[in-house]
């Protein structure tokens, strides 16, 4: 029994991490796309895509995954970054640097 718990546990909690940071970097990636989306429409700005995005993340995962979201605009399209550190099995200590961009094309005024 300890020899194949001893090479059990450490596989299942590499397992958990996995899926811990997979899932925060969709829900970030789906947060930043929809703020975006809003950003991009005739009536909003960068501001509201910003605002938007961390509502979403506080939503979903933690208000700590929306401290650092930035919104700029272009041209022809907004881009909305999120920088985000995933720790270890959600306990603290190191970390797993995330960054994911949502961008959509703005419409025309």
């Amino acid at each position: 029994m300890v020899l194949v718990l001893a090479v059990l546990v450490p596989v299942v909690l590499g397992i958990m991490q996995v899926a811990l940071v997979l899932h925060v970097r969709n829900t970030l990636v789906a947060a930043a796309s929809e703020g975006a989306r809003l950003a991009a429409t005739a009536d909003r700005g960068p501001a509201d895509g910003a605002a938007l995005t961390r509502a979403q993340i506080h939503g979903a995962v933690s208000g700590r995954f929306a401290q650092d979201v930035s919104a700029q605009q272009s041209a022809d399209r907004v881009e909305i970054t999120v920088h985000a550190r995933v720790p270890a099995l959600g306990l603290g200590g190191p970390g797993i640097e995330v960054t994911v961009t949502g961008h959509a094309v703005e419409e025309p005024r």
